[in-house]
């Protein structure tokens, strides 16, 4: 998000993705309280399902687009050198990018090569 997207916009991307984050951070703990896969084979039937594969695949960047926005604005208002800001977002970036890519391919790779 820009400079300009603060605000209204960042409050509105944080409520959004906390509300996606926590019906289904719900959904996994009661699942896996009540209907715990017994072994891998029966962990990864339950990936493979279209609802739950798509809902995790959306899951990664709802939680990193929830992230970043709170580092982004935690870095702006408090770390007032420019150039330390600009650095720290872009290892931030980094890493949230970086990680981003990662949970996608484990999620794909558990998916389809199980």
């Amino acid at each position: 998000m820009s400079r300009q997207a603060s605000g209204l916009m960042a409050w509105l991307v944080q409520r959004a993705t906390a509300v996606y984050l926590a019906f289904f951070v719900v959904y996994l703990v009661l699942h896996f309280t009540f209907g715990a896969p017994a072994d891998h084979a029966e962990f990864v039937a339950w990936l493979r399902q279209a609802p739950v594969a798509i809902s995790l695949l959306l899951f990664v960047p709802v939680l990193l687009s929830h992230a970043w926005v709170g580092i982004r604005d935690v870095l702006i208002d408090y770390v007032h050198l420019l150039g330390l800001r600009m650095g720290l977002l872009m290892l931030f970036a980094f890493i949230f990018f970086a990680s981003g890519l990662w949970a996608i391919k484990a999620i794909v790779t558990a998916g389809i090569g199980g």
